[in-house]
């Protein structure tokens, strides 16, 4: 036996998290060094005198070493891409490209139930990546192929944790201290290629960075756009709610990072004097630096809940036949919410819950419930009309969430527009009352933009924040927190 540090290269590379790379050019202020575990998240920060022990707030790996480590687990899967396209060894050794997804959500309460441990903040956030394909341009050809493509993207399984930390999401300077750093990686690693040994050869990978992994909260946050209340009502257009709901359907995607960077600088600056509404006007609630790339996309776990909830609304209302235009109580409002979840517990088994979570929101939105729902509503108009309603929703709601829509549900992809012309053609009519001047925001993004991204990205449902969010439940798990199931275990 050789002691460790007389090992050659080669068995070097056979001891766990132990991988050899370079970066070329080498990575602006990024240690070359490879040989990196699990980093304190706020490492290089001087620390303050503060309630909270700041080595206690985040971990995280540097992200060069997390992205060779995953490509690392993927080198059978790469080699055999290679000579099932018949690119055999020695042909490729540059242009690889890696496709990155990156997703950071907020989890609240994660208190210990019993720990000792240090105070820290009773929330966490995780950032993760996930790497959703690699494809390689040979050397004299014009076409890239895609030698891998993950064929779960939404299983906690495909998704790194890269960053853990104990901050409140909504905390903006914490938040984006934290991820300073990793953002400063990022755009490092953007200028730059990766030399990695890959099948006993070395290899030169770029990588693409593109994060869809956020609620609509996150991307506000991070594009420096106002909170979700706003009149600005969607993230990937500039319409106004108002707007939005007169026009449900013919929008197209204008905002990105760069604009909103623009933007800011107008908003910072105000250039030609306006007043504070023609400012907000003109930047479209763009007014907080945007601190963070993203990819304007739709959430599809959460537009999910979003809608179901919406529905949930429109199905009280009509118990209640609000269309006749009476204005309600409280009282009567409450009657409604009373009898339907009573109907709903009764026929589908569904209990009430205090937020509509997927799980909910997958049960709700069948047909099955809308009969059960249509018992309670009196006129047989209103039953056809949600009954139409819901059926449309059935329709458009594969496209959003496939993995591959064009393979998936090709068909359901080609009626998209038009099934949601005639959805926003219902709301608009018969649904009127609830639809004057105002419309949820993921309510505009599934009617008006989901085609467009799907023709960009070819996929909504793969590049959705749901491995991310599975993830949390592990995360819960090995942090022995049962929190959100019964407190009963805990004698």
């Amino acid at each position: 036996f050789q002691p460790l540090h007389t090992l050659r290269a080669a068995e070097k590379e056979l001891l766990p998290g132990f991988h050899q790379f370079e970066w070329q050019p080498a990575l602006k202020n990024v240690s070359p060094s490879y040989n990196v575990g699990i980093i304190n998240g706020l490492s290089g920060w001087s620390s303050s005198v503060d309630d909270v022990p700041a080595d206690t707030i985040t971990r995280r790996f540097r992200y060069d070493v997390a992205l060779v480590s995953a490509l690392k687990d993927l080198e059978e899967d790469i080699v055999e891409g290679l000579r099932e396209s018949g690119m055999e060894d020695s042909a490729c050794t540059s242009g690889f490209s890696v496709m990155i997804k990156e997703c950071c959500d907020g989890m609240g309460d994660v208190s210990e139930k019993h720990g000792g441990g240090p105070v820290v903040p009773e929330k966490a956030v995780r950032f993760s990546f996930t790497i959703m394909s690699v494809s390689v341009l040979a050397d004299d050809e014009v076409e890239e192929v895609t030698i891998f493509t993950e064929p779960k993207p939404n299983s906690e399984l495909s998704c790194k944790p890269l960053c853990l930390m104990f901050v409140d999401e909504s905390d903006h300077e914490t938040l984006t201290g934290i991820l300073g750093p990793i953002v400063a990686e990022r755009n490092a690693m953007k200028e730059s290629r990766l030399i990695l040994s890959i099948g006993g050869l070395p290899r030169s990978f770029r990588f693409h960075f593109r994060g869809t992994g956020y609620d609509e909260k996150m991307v506000r946050e991070m594009e420096g756009l106002e909170a979700s209340g706003s009149t600005y009502i969607c993230t990937l257009c500039d319409s106004s709610r108002a707007e939005a709901s007169q026009n449900m359907v013919l929008h197209s995607i204008t905002r990105n990072h760069e604009e909103n960077l623009e933007r800011y600088e107008i908003w910072r600056s105000n250039p030609f004097s306006e007043s504070v509404d023609e400012l907000r006007d003109r930047v479209k609630g763009v007014s907080a630096k945007p601190f963070m790339e993203t990819q304007p996309t739709l959430d599809a776990l959460h537009c999910d809940i979003g809608n179901a909830t919406e529905f949930y609304k429109i199905f009280q209302d009509e118990i209640g036949e609000v269309y006749k235009g009476a204005n309600p109580s409280r009282e009567e409002r409450r009657s409604w919410r009373a009898a339907l979840d009573k109907q709903l517990r009764k026929k589908m088994k569904l209990k009430p819950v205090m937020r509509m979570n997927g799980n909910y929101a997958r049960r709700l939105m069948t047909q099955e419930a809308v009969e059960v729902v249509c018992e309670l509503v009196p006129s047989e108009e209103r039953r056809e009309a949600l009954r139409e309603l819901m059926r449309l929703y059935l329709q458009m709601k594969p496209v959003w969430r496939a993995t591959c829509p064009a393979k998936e549900c090709p068909d359901l992809l080609c009626r998209y527009s038009f099934n949601s012309q005639h959805f926003a053609d219902l709301l608009s009519s018969t649904f009127k009352y609830r639809y004057n001047g105002k419309i949820t925001n993921y309510l505009h993004k599934t009617l008006a933009h989901v085609p467009e991204i799907i023709e960009r990205d070819g996929s909504i449902g793969a590049w959705a924040s749901e491995g991310n969010e599975s993830a949390n439940k592990l995360f819960r798990r090995f942090r022995k927190m049962n929190a959100r199931q019964s407190k009963a275990f805990e004698l």
